[in-house]
């Protein structure tokens, strides 16, 4: 069939809609690939229309120019026409536009808006942080909320903050303030603290999950290793930016877990049920056992195995792992542990979206609170969701091994995720199976 613009372009040829499928396909590639790259993501924007507004029609402007030359250079066969390009700018952005209005409408409802806030604490006073403060407090779209301050231990009370803010306690009362009251960010805002006491902050903040940012001096920007970031012109220290924190990588990463996890599922519905019925022969009871794990930016979930041991392999309360020859297994649970078989129900975790198919391996709640205060850095795995399979794993790490190794491989799965990374530890998976324990 013929569009009804087959009178408009260069001249009045007939151009079937047929024609532009590879030009539309193309364009909205590039266009979507755009969107990441001028943060339209980022949670710091969905308050905040009129911003919002400029970075897509920048990115629109952006994808105009970019398509109009390359389609120019490559001499596409339908010939794109100048006037069609100019109708689907117009209309992608106008709907665009209009879809994150309503959007924004919808998230500046208070119920709303306030879940996306996050708990600001400040630890000190400074100049610049009265100036943060001020704007905060100005502008009700802003995505954050004051919680109130404490002084630093070096500074002892600080009166000027008390004209902005409540103060939540005395400079040693922290730990307990970012437990008791929901803190998401702690800035520091004394701007002569030591190295030994923005430090020991940072570890605390890591520990209990929270985001720690410094407002920043010159020497610091300078000679600090961290990213510089602002809030609201303010320029802070912030932890390095990780590949998964990237919008587009992140989609990326979500997609083929959904593919791959409902494939996966499928797949090894017919073993689940051989080796569920296996189970039930030499121990009857439950099957399926669940244990509560911790998950991305601490939340815990349950995560679903084969049951491989005895139903009362923890009747004594205690919390550990598996042992080699670990006089709990059932006969079968020893064979099914090591092939990963027990543990090919998390591919229903991955659809629920608890766990990854690649990603640092889970741990209990009880151990964690063990772990982060005696690993620096434990904590920082827990950025990232869960994985099936992980660089630790395949690297021969798993359950009682060495924690510090096991963190190292960790880490560096988060600072160089890839989809090639996901896929070589994927293939690994494969070849690779626990020693009996």
């Amino acid at each position: 069939f013929e569009t009804r613009l087959a009178g408009f372009g260069r001249d009045s040829t007939a151009i079937r809609a047929g024609d532009y499928l590879g030009p539309v396909v193309f364009g909205t590639v590039l266009f979507l690939s755009l969107l990441p790259h001028r943060e339209l993501y980022d949670p710091q924007w969905f308050l905040r229309f009129r911003q919002l507004a400029g970075r897509i029609l920048h990115a629109a402007v952006v994808w105009l120019i970019a398509f109009s030359t390359l389609a120019w250079m490559l001499r596409t066969a339908a010939d794109v026409s100048r006037i069609y390009v100019l109708i689907a700018f117009t209309i992608t952005t106008s709907a665009f536009l209009a879809w994150r209005f309503a959007l924004h409408q919808v998230m500046c409802a208070d119920a709303v808006a306030g879940r996306f806030a996050q708990r600001v604490v400040f630890v000190g006073w400074s100049e610049p942080a009265r100036i943060l403060a001020q704007t905060i407090l100005r502008d009700g779209r802003h995505p954050y909320e004051l919680a109130g301050y404490l002084p630093s231990r070096r500074e002892g009370p600080t009166g000027g903050a008390s004209v902005f803010l409540r103060k939540l306690g005395e400079a040693d009362d922290l730990a307990g303030v970012l437990r008791r009251d929901g803190v998401d960010m702690v800035i520091l805002a004394d701007t002569d603290a030591t190295s030994d006491e923005t430090v020991a902050l940072a570890n605390l903040c890591e520990k209990e999950l929270v985001e720690f940012k410094v407002i920043a001096t010159c020497s610091q920007i300078l000679c600090s290793c961290l990213r510089l970031q602002t809030v609201s012109g303010v320029p802070v220290l912030g932890i390095s930016f990780f590949p998964l924190e990237n919008p587009l990588n992140a989609v990326i990463k979500q997609a083929i877990d959904l593919v791959g996890a409902a494939i996966l599922l499928l797949a090894s519905a017919p073993v689940i049920a051989v080796f569920a019925a296996l189970v039930y022969r030499e121990s009857p009871g439950a099957v399926f056992y669940r244990q509560r794990r911790v998950g991305v930016h601490g939340r815990h979930f349950w995560m679903y195995k084969i049951r491989s041991m005895r139903p009362d392999a923890e009747r004594d309360g205690r919390v550990g792992w598996t042992v080699r020859e670990d006089p709990r297994r059932l006969r079968i649970g020893a064979f099914m542990r090591r092939w990963n078989i027990d543990e090919l129900p998390q591919f229903w975790n991955v659809l629920r979206g608890d766990m990854s198919l690649v990603g640092p391996r889970p741990e209990r709640p009880e151990l964690i609170r063990r772990f982060k205060e005696e690993i620096s850095h434990y904590n920082v795995r827990h950025n990232v969701k869960p994985g099936i399979t992980g660089w630790a794993q395949v690297n021969g790490l798993r359950g009682d091994t060495d924690l510090h190794e096991r963190l190292r491989c960790d880490l560096f799965y988060i600072e160089n995720w890839s989809p090639l990374l996901d896929l070589q530890i994927a293939v690994m998976t494969l070849f690779r199976h626990k020693n009996a324990a």
